[in-house]
């Protein structure tokens, strides 16, 4: 009896334990529905937290299903372990959640979300949390210095948030192993575009288990930390878009398992360590937008891992890293902007995997090999302005995903290959300013896909192709500054898409403007300058209603504008030097319904005002080299043979109705032995002159301009033209005025720099007219105003003085 007594006693005493323990897992149940469900009042009815369905009247029951609600999950004892809402849309703050109700969470998510206010301080309550991200939302306010109290977090995330301030030290251990708080755990820390700024704290060099830091597009200043090479766990370090300044630490190179590391748009100087060639595991490596000196790694892929490689716009020079060329497993790499030099068909090797090249601007010479026809995944190739020669590989062909091709302003020749017919999928072709010749291929109308087309600035020649019509999404076509001839082909006009740029100046095309141009209601800009173009500008025209900019001049057009206010108002200078254009509300152009007055000496109004000076100026330095252009045709026509032979191929070039200024460059090298100072014959304040003898006994003196620098260059081009325009306006008894059409300039791209010549046929007429001519050309001569021919980019106001 008695132990039965004892054992019933015992049952009763283990029931009441599990009752009491029983009653605890329903207390600590509800405490946590009910921090929820207040949560919830506070965010106001939203759909995401419609299962949240339990109302506070039944908040005491001991029924509570929360751990089913949606984006709550809790451990075998019914607590809440888990907070995910992330992508779901919620509004409101975080200052209503109670986060001391729950003791064991362990994740809280809410990432890409619109809540607003404050982090909250009580969340350092959260002892046992290890992931918190909060980022993309719109948090404002400083970072609680309670977060220290998390120290089981090993993932923090408050990126793309409103977050002001600066980062306390006190968040992180302060390496002594004394303190007991502080983010000891951390292995991600993703602090990425927000407004924290000031220094980064030597702190952050005491997480040793840090694998993950990116603080990319705050306002960090000062320098890189040293204690990061402290970081022997790190694998990614992104300081991006910061304002950090001084050195990279050469210890930085110790981090063996560092992977990416992105530095881009800083304000970082000096060289970049050489140890950083240690870092074999580098798959990406982002330095550009600095002001880094020196040479690049020479060992940056000693790996062989890396696939991400950007230095552009920095100050770099020397060689490529040698290591590039076998670096196959490269896919995107920007240099562009430096003083690189090296090889392209030497120090490059063959990337199955690249995608993306930009060497543009920086001092590589060799060819355009091959090789780079191997380079089957290239979508982006991107070589301007260097100094590469030879022709383009027809191998380029072969690259079927590129999209881009940017070859300008290097020395490249030859023709441009009718293979690129291929690239189906190209949308930028440039290969302006180099010294390409032949004809434009008329399979470039094949390339349906195209939007962008620069070929100007070559020495191209032969029809515009017709066939460039079927290029429908071009949005800029620019074939200026070349020697073609003929017709502007009407097909242009299908060329609906246009916008940016239509430029065909500075070539040798006759006939009318097609009306069809009317059609290009899109086009912003145009210039069919400096050629012999005729006719009337087309009334069909006033339909472009986009054009802001427009250039007629150095034509032989002639009739009213078109009635739109478009066209008038361009400057005066869009139409001058034309046979006989007329507006009478274009300053400069005669009334319409004006008869033309007989021009002469008497009444013509001058565009050039001459004001004597005492000294003798340059500029009749080249006067004295001007032929009278009367005497000169009549004393060639006596002595040129009655018979000329008519297996000759070719006009004589510097005839009166045949000279167009673009005399064979070769030609004038050869004669002058490179411009050897034996020729010179003068010197003025743009450059000095030379005798030059043709072939055919034919005698011209040349003016060359000095180069000075890339800065300086389009002011010495409006220089020179001034000088040009003056001298075609100037009157002597032994000087004819001189036609843009018989001398112009000759600019031809050598040794990466502009060249400009201005041809004169040499002065041959009597002892006393040299004489005379050269004492009449003592005094000193200013020019004061006359219209600019060179296009809208140069056009100026208040042209300089010639001398």
């Amino acid at each position: 009896m008695a132990n039965q007594g004892n054992c019933v006693s015992y049952a009763l005493f283990v029931s009441w334990i599990v009752l009491l323990s029983s009653c605890k897992a329903s207390f600590a149940l509800t405490a946590e529905a009910l921090a929820l469900l207040k949560w919830k009042e506070s965010l106001g009815n939203q759909s995401i937290l419609q299962s949240w369905g339990l109302s506070l009247e039944d908040a005491n029951s001991s029924n509570t299903n929360h751990c089913e609600w949606r984006g709550i999950m809790c451990n075998d004892a019914g607590s809440v372990t888990e907070i995910n809402l992330a992508y779901t849309g919620l509004t409101g703050t975080l200052q209503f959640l109670d986060f001391s109700s729950f003791p064991n969470l362990l994740r809280l998510d809410l990432k890409v979300n619109q809540l607003t206010g404050t982090i909250p301080s009580n969340i350092g309550l959260l002892s046992k949390l290890q992931f918190l991200d909060l980022s993309t939302n719109s948090l404002n306010g400083t970072l609680p210095l309670s977060l220290a109290n998390l120290t089981q977090v090993y993932e923090l995330d408050v990126s793309r948030n409103n977050i002001t301030g600066v980062l306390d030290p006190r968040l992180f251990p302060d390496g002594t192993g004394a303190a007991k708080t502080g983010l000891v755990s951390l292995k991600n820390l993703l602090f990425q575009t927000t407004g924290l700024g000031g220094r980064i704290p030597q702190e952050i060099g005491n997480l040793n288990y840090l694998s993950l830091l990116a603080l990319d597009e705050n306002h960090f200043y000062g320098p890189i930390p040293r204690s990061l090479g402290n970081l022997s766990e790190l694998s990614i370090l992104r300081l991006s878009g910061n304002l950090l300044s001084g050195n990279i630490p050469p210890n930085l190179g110790r981090l063996s398992k560092l992977t990416d590391l992105r530095l881009i748009t800083n304000k970082l100087t000096g060289f970049v360590p050489p140890e950083l060639g240690n870092l074999s595991s580098l798959t990406v490596l982002h330095l550009s937008e600095n002001n880094f000196t020196g040479q690049l790694p020479q060992q940056v892929c000693q790996g062989g891992k890396l696939i991400n490689f950007t230095a552009a716009f920095n100050n770099f020079s020397g060689p490529i890293p040698v290591s590039l060329k076998n670096c196959h497993n490269l896919y995107r790499v920007r240099l562009e902007h430096n003083h690189l030099t090296g090889a392209l068909d030497q120090d490059f090797g063959v990337y199955p995997n690249l995608t993306y090249i930009d060497l543009s601007f920086n001092n590589f010479r060799g060819e355009l090999s091959a090789n780079w026809g191997e380079c089957q995944n290239l979508t982006v190739m991107r070589i301007a302005g260097n100094m590469l020669s030879g022709k383009i590989a027809v191998e380029i062909s072969q690259l079927n995903r590129l999209a881009v091709l940017d070859l300008s302003s290097n020395q490249i020749s030859g023709e441009i290959p009718v293979q690129l017919r291929k690239l189906s999928k190209l949308l930028d072709l440039s290969l302006k300013d180099n010294r390409l010749s032949g004809q434009v291929p008329v399979e470039i109308g094949e390339l349906s896909s195209l939007q962008f087309l620069d070929l100007s600035m070559n020495m191209l020649s032969g029809p515009i192709p017709y066939q460039i019509g079927d290029c429908t999404r071009l949005q800029l076509l620019g074939l200026g500054k070349n020697n073609l001839n003929g017709t502007i082909p009407y097909q242009i006009g299908n060329l609906v898409a246009l916008q940016d740029l239509l430029d065909l100046s500075y070539n040798f095309l006759t006939g009318g403007i097609p009306s069809q141009l009317g059609k290009l209601t899109s086009l912003e800009r145009l210039n069919l300058s400096c050629n012999n173009l005729s006719g009337s500008i087309p009334a069909s025209l006033s339909s472009m209603w986009s054009l802001i900019d427009a250039n007629f001049s150095y034509n032989n057009l002639e009739g009213p504008l078109p009635d739109s206010n478009i066209f008038r108002s361009f400057q005066p200078s869009a139409y001058s030097n034309n046979k006989d254009l007329c507006s009478g509300l274009v300053q400069g152009l005669r009334p319409c319904n004006a008869i033309p007055e007989r021009k002469s000496d008497g009444n013509k109004k001058n565009r050039v005002v001459i004001v004597v000076a005492p000294i003798a100026g340059g500029l009749f330095l080249s006067l004295a080299l001007v032929g009278v252009l009367g005497f000169l045709r009549r004393w060639r026509s006596r002595n040129m043979p009655k018979d000329r032979s008519k297996s000759s191929s070719r006009e004589d070039p510097f005839s009166i109705c045949y000279f167009n200024g673009r005399i064979a460059y070769e030609d004038i090298i050869k004669s002058t032995e490179n411009f050897n100072d034996k020729y010179c014959i003068g010197e003025g304040g743009t450059g000095k002159v030379y005798k030059v003898e043709m072939s055919g006994s034919q005698m011209l003196a040349v003016k060359k301009l000095n180069y000075q620098s890339r800065d300086g260059e389009v002011e010495r081009l409006r220089s020179f033209s001034n000088e040009v325009a003056a001298l075609s306006e100037l009157r002597h008894p032994f000087v004819k005025s001189l036609n843009h059409s018989i001398v112009r300039l000759f600019t031809r791209h050598a040794d990466s720099h502009v060249k400009v010549f201005l041809i004169f046929i040499l002065l041959l007429a009597s002892a006393m007219g040299v004489r005379d001519l050269l004492e009449s050309s003592r005094p000193h001569v200013t020019v004061k105003a006359m219209d600019d021919p060179w296009d809208g980019h140069y056009r100026t106001t208040t042209p300089p003085a010639v001398h």
